[in-house]
């Protein structure tokens, strides 16, 4: 990376310190059953098991963290489908300090309930007729709060970079890096990381065929828009990268590939009855996209980012028996 990246490995090994002892170190996966299935060796990086059940809270509580004290008493404000919702509301209240959270009226009851749990007050929007961003940061200015972006911000990307970091510092240098896409932050976070211990390492995105903005932006050398997805994978319906991590993923990220909702209820399945864990349909796009035979000249060793399980019982229930 240039001198002139707004973040570096270096962040991440910082937010590493930064969270240690604060975010779950969380375990890594395998399965005799899933390498045979899918022709590799693969390591599931279980973020489903992380603090709020997300990745998230690294990125929130890195953050909130480097505040100064006197902006950090005023309280933040952020906007969020769900994760990152829940992620401010906790590292808020770890760090002593409080939350308003905009989130979308359609937002899984259960995180909507969670981030209020965690104390957070919540204002809610509609996120097919109105703009997340304008809206935040007019609330966030209205009340001199601190915004904290969920993806589009370097201390954010610094901490969701942690992830990959304890994943590679356990497995060692991996062929392939499969990251969940929706604005950004991790897979720049987790390219950053991978880049810096083992260049040789692909780093593969992975977002739902009704969310493709990523992967469109990247085949076209900038930043595109397209229409708000109507997909199960909530937590990677977003319709444009970034400023801030396009320009990071240009140069880190090897490939996009793309997953069907219906590949992604397949693979939710899959983790349930042979790995035994609960991912959400974000957290399982990696997993789908290994299933459905997505990436290209198969690597021997892949690590992929089970991002989260944060998914109501009736509403897995309602998805896996389909």
């Amino acid at each position: 990376m240039s001198d002139a990246s707004p973040v570096s490995f270096d962040d991440v090994r910082a937010a590493a310190a930064r969270l240690d002892g604060v975010a779950h170190r969380t375990p890594v996966l395998t399965s005799r059953t899933l390498d045979a299935l899918v022709g590799a060796e693969v390591f599931v990086k279980c973020e489903n098991f992380q603090r709020i059940g997300a990745f998230k809270f690294r990125g929130a509580y890195n953050a909130i963290a480097q505040l100064p004290a006197e902006q950090r008493a005023k309280g933040v404000a952020a906007y969020s489908s769900g994760n990152h919702a829940q992620a401010t509301a906790l590292a808020a209240r770890e760090l002593g300090t409080t939350a308003v959270i905009l989130m979308p009226e359609d937002a899984p009851r259960s995180k909507r309930e969670a981030t209020a749990g965690y104390g957070a007050e919540v204002v809610t929007y509609d996120r097919y007729t109105q703009d997340r961003t304008a809206l935040g940061e007019a609330l966030a200015a209205d009340r001199g709060l601190a915004l904290i972006p969920p993806y589009d911000h370097p201390h954010v990307i610094a901490g969701q970079g942690t992830a990959a970091l304890e994943l590679l510092e356990e497995t060692g240098e991996l062929d392939a890096l499969v990251v969940p896409v929706g604005g950004g932050g991790l897979i720049a976070g987790s390219g950053l990381t991978a880049r810096a211990l083992h260049p040789d390492t692909a780093v593969v995105g992975v977002e739902p065929e009704a969310g493709d903005d990523t992967k469109r932006s990247l085949d076209r050398g900038e930043r595109v828009t397209v229409p708000v997805p109507r997909t199960i994978a909530d937590g990677q319906a977003l319709n444009t990268p970034g400023a801030l991590t396009f320009p990071l993923n240009q140069r880190l990220v090897d490939a996009i590939a793309l997953v069907s909702d219906e590949e992604i209820v397949r693979a939710m399945r899959f983790a349930f009855e042979r790995l035994k864990i609960v991912l959400e349909p974000s957290g399982a796009t990696p997993l789908a996209a290994l299933m459905a035979g997505r990436l290209q000249g198969l690597p021997r060793r892949i690590g992929i980012i089970a991002s989260g399980g944060n998914i109501d019982t009736r509403r897995f229930i309602e998805l896996v028996s389909q």
